[in-house]
């Protein structure tokens, strides 16, 4: 049976970014703050924008959440979603105050007329609208015994929000089918992926700590990005939403699919390692983090732990340095060119990177 990838899905257009239909996979988050306190959530939302995320969501559960959109509007350069839940009016009032994109579940939005009133305002603001599902808002979840039972589960509800707007002539639409649980996750993007051409908001949801999270989001996230599943994604974790941004980039990089500027490319360590390798790294991290550059060019380097392996394993680096005691050996695509002491280590690689 065919299956849409991202290559083919449609199109839609959120606040002047396009997902889907082979556009880049663009890399969202969410606000913590109270949307009412809009200067909180706009100081938040530009802190997210210099670690690069291309579109930020905002839980707008009242009407003064979603009459403070314009003001967050205004005071950011990446697009704003609204996510809503039950109550038509307030995403009517969002509408008005110029959001970019909504983000509920039409069927629990109340009778039809009310999802007809809605579904009118956004095509003549003429923005899209995810539905969104979760694995724990399903009826009976205890009953669903298997992840493939949960995901065909997840499919059928998202496929109830779906015909709705369809039945209402509303295509711009963008479909998230999320569990805590990466098989139920992933079998539930194939499926739709054989139903519907509608970009894929990708994310395991609740997926824990930064340590936990992490590994549980890449490992879902990755299987269904190389199947060539997902338009736009979403790491959630629970710590701050930088560090989504931040994980949700190396993932697509590991796939090639996106690319942050620069690869970091280290050892584990041995007993051969007489440098603070570890805190060198971290401060490389750190560093680089902080800079903005716009040369398109990956850069790769490497920053080993020895001079005995060090160029060697690293010889398709840009340029690196390997420990010895207490300095380092500097090498360029293989090459030594050079000893350096090891407290100039960072400074040194920061200097390099930043005069390619």
């Amino acid at each position: 049976m065919k299956i849409f990838t991202r290559e083919n899905t449609k199109i839609i257009n959120i606040g002047g970014v396009k997902i889907g239909g082979g556009n880049p996979i663009r890399v969202q988050s969410m606000t913590n703050t109270d949307t009412r306190d809009w200067k909180a959530t706009v100081k938040q939302i530009k802190e997210l924008e210099q670690y690069g995320c291309e579109i930020i969501r905002v839980s707008v559960p009242d009407m003064e959440s979603a009459q403070n959109i314009k003001n967050i509007k205004k005071n950011i350069s990446i697009p704003l979603v609204a996510d809503i839940h039950f109550d038509h009016r307030i995403a009517i009032e969002s509408i008005k105050q110029g959001i970019d994109k909504l983000r509920i579940n039409p069927g629990n939005i109340g009778s039809k007329e009310k999802v007809q009133e809605l579904v009118k305002e956004a095509k003549k603001a003429k923005i899209p609208i995810r539905i969104g599902v979760n694995a724990g808002s399903l009826k009976f979840v205890h009953e669903f015994h298997t992840p493939l039972d949960k995901a065909k589960a997840l499919v059928k509800s998202a496929m109830e929000h779906v015909e709705i707007l369809e039945d209402c002539n509303f295509y711009d639409i963008a479909v998230s089918l999320k569990a805590s649980d990466v098989i139920t996750t992933v079998e539930a993007h194939k499926i739709f992926a054989q139903k519907r051409n509608y970009p894929l908001h990708l994310g395991i949801t609740e997926s824990g700590s930064i340590f936990r999270g992490t590994i549980k989001s890449s490992s879902g996230l990755a299987i269904m990005l190389y199947m060539g599943l997902g338009d736009t994604i979403r790491v959630s974790l629970t710590t701050n939403p930088i560090e989504q941004v931040k994980v949700a980039y190396q993932i697509l990089q590991s796939l090639n699919l996106r690319s942050t500027g620069v690869e970091i490319i280290s050892c584990p360590t041995c007993a051969r390692c007489k440098v603070d390798l570890i805190n060198i790294v971290n401060q490389l991290e750190a560093e680089l983090a902080k800079i903005k550059k716009t040369n398109k060019k990956e850069i790769k380097i490497a920053v080993m732990g020895c001079a005995v392996n060090g160029p060697g394993e690293a010889k398709d680096a840009d340029f690196g340095i390997a420990g010895g005691q207490g300095e380092g050996i500097l090498f360029q695509k293989g090459e030594i060119i050079g000893k350096i002491p090891q407290n100039l280590w960072v400074k040194k690689l920061i200097s390099l990177y930043k005069n390619i």
